[in-house]
C-alpha cells in the first residue's frame, strides 16, 4: 500500500462475512464475532508476519471490522426482530406469501427507518442549498466543520427534522407504546446519528486525501458515500427496538 500500512485484510474480509452470517442464521453467536476476529488479527500479526506490525496497522484491521463488519450487520439482526409491542402494519398480498422469518416486524421498522433516513439526506441537502447560512464550524471548535466544511447547521437540522416526523408517523401507524414521545424521540435520535455516521465517513476520506470513496454512483461516488448515514444508525435500532420500546411498553401499562 502507498501509505505503508498493511492490515490483515484477509482476515478482515472472512471476518466480517461470518459476522453477517451470524446475525442472520445465529444470532446468539454473532457478539462472539468481534473478539474472535480480533484475536484472529493479532495470531496473523505474530505469526505470519516477518517484521512486527505498527500501530496503526493492528488498529486499521480492528476498525475495519467493527466499522465494516459489526456496525452495519445490526440491520440483519434488525429484520429477525418479532414480538416487539407494536401493532403489525398489513402488506401487499405478494409480500404476505413470504416466508415468516423474511418479512418480519423487524424487517418492517427497517425498511420505514431506511426511508426516514433517505428523506432525511433528502432535506438536509436541500435545506442547506436553499438556506444555510452558519457552517458547523460556527458551532464551536469540534472537528465537525472541518470534516465536513459545507455542511450547515441549517441543513442538519432540516435532516434531524425530516426523520422525526416521519418517525413518529411510522410509530402511529405502528402504535408503538407512548408513540406522541417514543416516535419523535427515536426520530431525534436517529437523525442526530445518521449525521454522525455521514461526517465520521467525511472524516476518514479527509484523512485519507480522497473526495469520495469511489464512482460506482454516479452523483454519488462510491457505495460508503451513499450508505454512510446508515452504518452506524443500525445498532441505535437495534437497541431502541429490543430494549426501549419494550421498557417503555412496560411502563405504560404498569
Amino acid at each position: 500500500m502507498a501509505t505503508g500500512v498493511y492490515p490483515a485484510r484477509r482476515i478482515c474480509v472472512v471476518a466480517t462475512i461470518i459476522m453477517y452470517l451470524c446475525a442472520c442464521k445465529f444470532a446468539a453467536l454473532h457478539e462472539l464475532v468481534l473478539p474472535l476476529a480480533a484475536c484472529a488479527v493479532m495470531v496473523w500479526f505474530l505469526i505470519m508476519r516477518r517484521q512486527p506490525a505498527s500501530i496503526s496497522e493492528v488498529s486499521s484491521s480492528f476498525m475495519g471490522i467493527f466499522y465494516v463488519g459489526y456496525m452495519p450487520s445490526f440491520w440483519v439482526r434488525l429484520r429477525s426482530l418479532s414480538n416487539l409491542p407494536i401493532r403489525t402494519i398489513g402488506v401487499p398480498a405478494f409480500l404476505s406469501a413470504l416466508p415468516a422469518d423474511i418479512w418480519t416486524q423487524g424487517a418492517v421498522i427497517k425498511w420505514w427507518v431506511c426511508f426516514s433516513i433517505v428523506c432525511s439526506d433528502v432535506a438536509a441537502y436541500f435545506a442547506g442549498k436553499k438556506f444555510g447560512m452558519h457552517h458547523l464550524s460556527s458551532l464551536g471548535r469540534g472537528a465537525a466543520g472541518k470534516t465536513s466544511p459545507n455542511k450547515t447547521i441549517e441543513g442538519a437540522s432540516a435532516g434531524i427534522l425530516a426523520s422525526t416526523a416521519l418517525s413518529l408517523l411510522g410509530a402511529k401507524a405502528m402504535q408503538w407504546p407512548l408513540w406522541a414521545i417514543t416516535g419523535p424521540a427515536f426520530g431525534v435520535l436517529l437523525g442526530l446519528t445518521a449525521v454522525v455516521g455521514d461526517l465520521t465517513a467525511s472524516m476518514f476520506k479527509r484523512d485519507a486525501g480522497l473526495k469520495d470513496y469511489g464512482d460506482l454512483l454516479p452523483g454519488h461516488g462510491g457505495v460508503l458515500d451513499r450508505f454512510d448515514s446508515y452504518i452506524l444508525t443500525g445498532p441505535l435500532v437495534y437497541f431502541f427496538m429490543s430494549y426501549i420500546l419494550p421498557l417503555v411498553a412496560k411502563a405504560a401499562t404498569g
